[in-house]
């Protein structure tokens, strides 16, 4: 067990840095020209935000309640775990209109269509607050597992 808990952590910790690039090169495609390349470029680094996210819910979900780590006395007993918990639900929330935007972006370039990139400068703040955000829970993450917020 130590082994597989030392491997889901550092899937866990190396989750972002594949995340923090993807989401910071997505934004950086929402402020550019969105023609074939710049939209080929949007949705690749959209893809690898996705995939962190699910590798951050997966690893996460693993370390707090398979018996990996800490146990999951240890997380649900931490205000911390649940700040992170509210701060990682707060993400979604605000991933959910990016998501369904670029979705349709996909869908009309897949039946040859321009896609509307009019809300484009929208999404671009969302992902920046998003970006922000994760990094936020770095800090709560850190402070969470030296037993600051324990109950």
């Amino acid at each position: 067990m130590p082994a597989l808990s030392a491997i889901v952590s550092s899937l866990h910790l190396f989750t972002l840095a594949i995340g923090l690039p993807a989401v910071m090169l997505r934004g950086r495609a929402l402020r550019g020209p969105l023609d074939d390349a710049g939209l080929r470029r949007l949705f690749a680094a959209d893809n690898a935000w996705g995939i962190a996210a699910g590798l951050w819910l997966v690893t996460g979900l693993l370390r707090a309640f398979a018996g990996l780590e800490k146990g999951s006395a240890f997380y649900l007993g931490s205000t911390l775990f649940w700040t992170k918990m509210a701060l990682f639900a707060i993400v979604v929330l605000l991933e959910i209109r990016p998501m369904l935007t670029l979705i349709g972006w996909r869908r009309a370039r897949g039946r040859g269509q321009r896609p509307d990139v009019s809300s484009a400068r929208t999404l671009y703040v969302l992902n920046h607050i998003e970006m922000a955000i994760v990094g936020i829970m770095v800090f709560v993450a850190s402070f969470m597992a030296r037993g600051f917020g324990a109950r």
